[in-house]
């Protein structure tokens, strides 16, 4: 992953810059992240993502076994990114 933020940003300023980024991406693929809503940390499910497609509205990867995401971020980026992550 390259980083574009300075060395001073918390971590988790930085997971919100780094999503935000992607969903740029995506939008530019015409493809949308979608996060899970998933709020416990045990879950499989928690902080996992899916890759939909905005024109269809199909799931594109991301869909674990119960329906819900799941790619973590760094998957995500991967996917989007190609070659050039």
């Amino acid at each position: 992953m390259v980083s574009h933020m300075p060395s001073h940003t918390s971590p988790d300023t930085a997971a919100r810059v780094r999503e935000n980024l992607l969903r740029r991406v995506a939008d530019r693929q015409g493809l949308r992240l979608v996060k899970s809503r998933t709020r416990d940390p045990r879950a499989l499910d928690y902080d996992r993502w899916q890759i939909v497609n905005l024109v269809t509205g199909e799931i594109e990867v991301g869909v674990g076994p119960t329906g819900k995401p799941s790619m973590t971020l760094n998957e995500v980026e991967a996917n989007l990114m190609g070659d050039d992550a």
